[in-house]
Parts: structure tokens; sequence; C-alpha cells
């Protein structure tokens, strides 16, 4: 009933446009003639590596402008899936992960690597910890769904994400200021200028701060970060430029926190309260629910284990110390018969952080530095065989200290010196049966090298807490796959495309923490069958597309908390990563937009996904030896160290359950109205709605660990001047919904634990353009 009001409440009345399926011809004629006509506007997008209107990119692409992403307040990764039905972003203690169409991983310590590529100004950016401080003064941000095996660089079995910075402009003096403050003492302010530097030169430089309190008791779930971009375009003629570009971030706060989920066992604090796990009042359940259960000797019997220190509380220390720093170029050549483009960068992550998300502590120190370089050779566009060629080169070397602390019990510390080199070669050919029908074919062949020099030590009673590091081990991998795609494009009409494909996705096999040899897992691969259609009318003001897909995805990739084997040749309690998981992800996504006048917009996005697991049998660990709460079938147990102590291995059959952060139903939708109070003066109301249903949050199926569905709304009403100042009054999450982002479980005393999407947000904001 709530989610049917909500959603009678915003077609009545008030919204962001929505974001914009991908779309229309040639570029610079059809936003022409989309203007004169004053139906809805084009986007042009990037996402198959050349420059073409969304219409006419025959692949599922969301594309979110940066006056979306103001309006909407994002500033950070982990709030961009309120725009994108089909994308989840999970926070996980200082990482970030993606999950598309239920294809992700999840990310938990050093040794992770997401699933969707994230890329920004063109880069692949490696590091989950890394795409940060990057939201502000943006052209766009794309969401490309699917395995991305042919154009895209490393890890886009789900798809990619395109963070698309705005870029400096020739003769042209203009800046852009925005300053918000809202609920939770929330400051962002930002600032951009273009200076053109005589004829042929322009920098832009842009800045953002943003300062706001945290969204749970203790601070956490903050936001706070100073960053700062500059790019400078060089073009001394209409046949090639180098467009130069640095940024750096500064990251601070306490970082992502958790909360207590309800479970039968024990009464926890209201959710809605949002009473973090290192509260008193989140700690006294804790306690409460310690002294019910038994604790060996060792941790002072029956009911000790909090008192006796073997398991350790929260604490209220959490902090992200990170900083982020690039630098690139991308030179651009017209060769006559093709389009060279040339992309070097280089990127460093210095990350510093703890985090207790998981409900104990982590300590994480990981320094890693990574050199790219893309050649790009783009063919005209007026010829019946048309290309894109290109090489792809890719290194890493990080270090990086890790500490996990569960108390006495339970400590893991290890240190991976790890390095990747990634090159590639890939191409992607279309030809034109007739003028209407065309087909394509692609392909990519990657290699990936990797290496790692690691020590580990797992401490606990009733042996020693913190021992030293062990012998350093080497490990060394190699993986060679060949991706490709293969698929058929109609114009069934002068703004109807109809398409048909088949895709391939890979990501590369790698290392968790373990002793050798039983540390290592394999690539995962997945291919994407798809149909689609987009299509406009009613002279550019109805748009209607629609896709369905089928995906078979093999050897997944699940991490999970498992045993790992250390240097005294025991198991312990660590993340694991198996390919345990075989699944098959079938859907549709139905957008419509529509604009009946040059004042109105009309928004919808509808996803279907269903998808299962056909296969996933993971050997969980307890380090007392007592069961592992899940949903799924447990098919037995055995001894981990006999004759040492008395953890265990528990067989856990999840085969069938849904594939995780997987809602079958997702609808996105909003409406806008401009009033024109004078020449010189618009009103806007708009207003944007989102219902999702119920879907489980990791592969444990935990009943607490599954959020059930929801509906959110949100508003916002400006006053703009065509002198360029505007005023904002917004109100983001209007019910104030308590919505999970992450879900996991504290081991030892075996509870629950989530981490919260933002509650009712509101404020202020004003902008002036010049």
């Amino acid at each position: 009933m709530k989610a049917l009001l909500l959603a009678t409440t915003i077609f009545a009345g008030l919204a962001v446009p929505g974001a914009a399926l991908a779309q229309d011809a040639t570029a610079t004629d059809a936003v022409a003639e989309s203007e004169q006509n004053a139906g809805l506007e084009e986007i042009v997008v990037t996402a198959q590596r050349r420059v073409e209107s969304l219409q006419r990119a025959a692949v599922a692409v969301t594309a979110v402008t940066g006056d979306d992403l103001i309006n909407s307040g994002i500033t950070e990764a982990a709030n961009l899936g309120r725009l994108v039905p089909s994308l989840v972003v999970q926070p996980t203690g200082g990482t970030t992960s993606f999950f598309l169409r239920g294809v992700g991983t999840n990310s938990q310590n050093s040794f992770a690597e997401n699933a969707v590529a994230f890329n920004f100004n063109g880069i692949y950016v490696g590091r989950p910890t890394a795409p940060a401080g990057v939201f502000y003064d943006l052209e766009r941000v794309e969401v490309v769904k699917g395995p991305q095996g042919t154009l895209y660089g490393r890890n886009a079995t789900g798809g990619a994400i395109n963070v698309i910075p705005k870029k400096p402009k020739l003769g042209e003096f203009s800046g852009e200021a925005l300053f918000e403050y809202g609920n939770y003492d929330s400051k962002k302010g930002s600032l951009a200028l273009n200076l053109p530097i005589g004829d042929i030169m322009a920098l832009r430089i842009a800045g953002q701060v943003v300062d706001r309190d945290g969204y749970i008791s203790d601070g956490y779930d903050d936001d706070r970060g100073e960053a700062v971009r500059a790019s400078l375009l060089i073009q001394p003629s209409d046949m090639w430029s180098m467009t130069l570009m640095a940024d750096y971030y500064n990251q601070r706060g306490k970082g992502s926190g958790a909360v207590l989920l309800p479970e039968a066992r024990y009464a926890v604090p209201p959710l809605e309260d949002r009473i973090s796990v290192s509260d008193p009042r989140a700690q006294a359940a804790v306690r409460g629910l310690a002294s019910t259960i038994f604790a060996p000797p060792f941790c002072g019997g029956f009911g000790n284990f909090v008192n006796s220190g073997c398991v350790a509380l929260a604490g209220t220390d959490g902090f992200l110390d990170n900083q982020f720093y690039g630098v690139s170029a991308s030179v651009v050549g017209d060769m006559g018969f093709a389009t060279l483009t040339v992309i070097p960068a280089w990127r460093k992550s210095d990350v510093n952080l703890r985090t207790y998300l998981p409900g104990f502590a982590g300590d994480l120190v990981d320094v890693a530095e990574q050199t790219s370089l893309e050649v790009r050779l783009s063919s005209k566009e007026d010829q019946r065989l048309r290309y894109v060629l290109g090489v792809f080169y890719f290194g890493e070397e990080q270090v990086t200290e890790n500490f996990f602390r569960q108390g006495n019990i339970s400590t893991t510390r290890f240190n991976p010196r790890l390095e990747t080199e990634s090159i590639a070669a890939f191409g992607q050919l279309t030809f034109d049966i007739t003028d209407t029908l065309r087909l394509v074919a692609g392909g990519r062949y990657t290699r990936e090298d990797k290496s790692q020099l690691t020590s580990t030590a797992s401490g606990g009673l009733p042996g020693p807490v913190q021992p030293p590091l062990g012998v350093p081990f080497t490990g060394d991998l190699s993986f060679e796959k060949f991706t490709w795609k293969a698929g058929v494009e109609w114009d069934a009409g002068p703004a109807s495309l109809v398409y048909a494909n088949v895709a391939t996705g890979f990501k590369s096999g790698g290392f968790f923490v373990a002793q050798p040899p039983a540390n290592t897992f394999a690539p995962e691969t997945l291919t994407a069958y798809t149909v689609g259609a987009k299509n406009r009318f009613f002279d550019n003001k109805l748009q209607l597309n629609i896709e369905a897909f089928y995906w078979d995805y093999k050897d997944q990739q699940i991490t999970f908390v498992g045993g790992v084997r250390t240097g005294a040749g025991n198991f312990a309690q660590g993340s694991t990563t198996v390919n345990a998981g075989k699944s098959r992800i079938y859907g549709a996504e139905f957008e419509a937009r529509f604009a009946p006048t040059r004042n109105d917009l009309l928004s919808l996005n509808l996803q279907y996904l269903n998808g299962k697991y056909n296969t996933l049998v993971t050997a969980n660990f307890s380090p007392t030896g007592a069961p592992v709460t899940t949903g799924c079938t447990t098919l037995g147990s055995r001894l981990a160290n006999p004759g040492v102590n008395g953890a265990r291995f528990y067989d856990i059959d999840c085969s069938g359950k849904p594939t995780v952060n997987s809602p079958k139903w997702a609808l996105n939708m909003g409406y806008e109205h401009t009033f024109e109070m004078s020449d010189a003066i618009n009103f806007v109301l708009g207003a944007r709605g989102n219902i999702e249903s119920s879907r489980f949050m990791n592969s444990n199926f935990r009943p607490e660990e599954r959020q059930d569905g929801f509906a959110t709304a949100d508003a916002y009403a400006t006053l703009e001047s065509r002198d360029g100042w505007n005023l904002t009054a917004f109100i983001n999450n209007i019910t104030d919904e308590v919505i999970l982002a992450r879900a996991g479980t504290r081991p030892i005393l075996d509870f629950p634990v989530g981490t919260l999407r933002p509650p009712r947000t509101y404020g202020v904001r004003v902008g002036y353009n010049f």
C-alpha cells in the first residue's frame, strides 16, 4: 500500500528527470532537431568507444547527467544506485562493491577486485577503494549493463561504470559555483572555472569540499573530503588535440558504520533509531547475547566471551585517512582515414583506515600504484565497414597491511605485496549489409599475470593472540582468455532501432589469504544473450526502449568467511574466494520517457530480474565449532584441526537460491514541470520515486540479512534565472525509509550486522553559472 501511495504521489506531482537509457542518431544533428521540436533532448555517449547518440547505441546504457547528480545530492559512488535501478552499490569497510543485474563481488580486503569495471575519464580504476572523490563537475555517468569483454579493459563481467568529467572549452571564460546546506550539518561547496589561454588552449579547474555529520550514532556514515581537478586542452588545429588532467582527493571522517540487525535470540535497538554497533546501547545488547552463549574455558566459560576479552566490541575510533591521485593525457588525432586516440595514465591510492563495518575491527593500509595505456584507432563513420581497433596495458603494484581483530580468540594479519600486469588487443567491426541492416562482430585477447609475496599470522587463544608474521610465501598466476561479441542491428524506422547480440565477459582469477597451494581461484566467465529495441515517436516526444536478456554465469567467484590454512598448518577464520557458483540470470528492462510539452518530462524505468544459483556449495568455517547460521542446507560438518581445537567446517548448499543483490522488480519513475514565471525566471517542481522488491544481501541467505521490498520518494523545487543564478529546496527519502545497503554476520557470536542507506535528508542549494 505504501508503494502504491508513493507511486501515485509521484505521478501526481514533483521530480528529477529520470536517468536516460542510451539513445539516437548523429549526435549534433539529433540535438539540434530535438531542440527545434521541443521534444526529448538527446544524450551523447561513448559507451562503445565512439561518440554516438544514446538511441543509436545497440547496448543498454543508463546515462545520468551531471545536473541529475547535483539535483540528487550524489557526491559518492555509494548513492549512484538511487538513479540506476539495475545497479546495487555496497560499502564494504573502506571499499566499494558494485553489482549490475546481480553480477558483482563482495570486496572484503586488499585482494578484492570488482566484477563491474569502474572507469574515470576513460581510465580503468583497479582498486575497490579508489572510486571516490570524482563525483563533481561531471558531464555524465554512463552505466553499461552486461559483459563488456570486447571494448573494455579488465574485469567487466557484469558491465562498466564510466564517469566522464567536463572538459575545457576553447575561447570561453565561464564558471559554475554551488553551495548546499542540509540536515546532519551537511555542507557542500563546488567551484569550476573555464579559462581561455590564447586561441588554442583552455584550462578548466574544479574543486569540491564536502563536510557532513554521520547518519548513525557515534558519527559513522559521515562524508568529509576535499577534491580538486585541473584539465588543460591544447588544440592547435581541427586535426588533433591533447587534454592533460590531474586530480587529487583527500578523504577523511569516520567512514561507513554498522547497526545490529534484529534476530530471535535477543533484542536490539530499533533500526529506525540508527544506533551504531559501537554505541553503548548496542554494546549492552551484545553483552546480553554473549552471556547466553557457551564459551571455552580459556574464554572464561559459559557467558564470558565478551567479559574475558575473547570477543571485542566495536569501537568509536574508526577513521578514514585516504589520498587519491591521478595524472592522465588524452591525445586525439585525425589521421585522415581514421581517428587515433592515445590515453596514458598513472593513478595512486594511499589508503589508511580503521573500520568496524563487519562488527569487529579491521585496519587497512593499502598503497597501490597503477599505470595504464590504451591506444585506439576508430574509422570514419561515412563508410560501409567501420571499426574500432586497440591495444591496452595495465600494470599495478600494491603494498598492503591488513589486520583484523575479533578479540583475543581470533586475530588475522597479512601483508601482501601484489603485482598485476594485463595486456590486451581488441577490435569491433560494424558492416552495413544494407542501409538499414548491420552486422557487428568483435573480439578481445587478454593475458594477465599476477604475483604475490605475502606473510600471514593467525592468532587467538589458547595460543598466542598476536603471533609474529610467518615466513613470506610467493605465488605466480597467469591467465589467457579470448572474449567476443556478435550481433545484428536493424533500423526498423527513422527513429527505431532493433538489435540482438551474444557477448562474453571474463574476470581473471587471483589469490586469497591462505598458505599455498590452496590459496588461488580461477577466472569466472559470463555469456549474455540480448535482444532489444529503442524507439522515438510523436516528433521526438515519446521514447520507448525495451531489452530482454539471458545470462549464463560460470565458475562464479564467491567470497565468504571460510577456513584458511595458516603457516602452522592449521585452519583459521578468514575471507575465502572459491569458484563455487554457477548461475543463470534472465530478465527485461523497459524504459519510457515522455515530453508532451517543452515544460513537462515524465520518465519510467522498470526492470524484471530473475537470478538463481544452479549450484552454490561452500565450506564455511566455525572457529568454536558451533553450527553456522545460514538460510541454506547444511550437508554436514567435520573437524578442521583434529587434535588441536574444536573448529569445524560446515558444508553449506545454497543451490537454487536467488542471486544476491538481485531484486526481482525495480522501478524508477519521475516527473518534472517548469513554470515560466517571466521571460527571466522559471520555477521548476520535480519528484522521483524508487520501488524495489526484496533481495538477499549476501550468499549466506540468513533471513535477517534480507532486505524487504521498499519504496522511496524524493522531491525538489528550483527557482532559476536566465541571469545564471538558481535556488533549490530539496528533500530525499521523504518517508525516512530504513533500507539496508549491506549485511553480514559477525563471527563467534554469530549475530547479523548491516549498513543502512541514507535517511531522510533535506536542505537548500544555491548556484550561479556565468
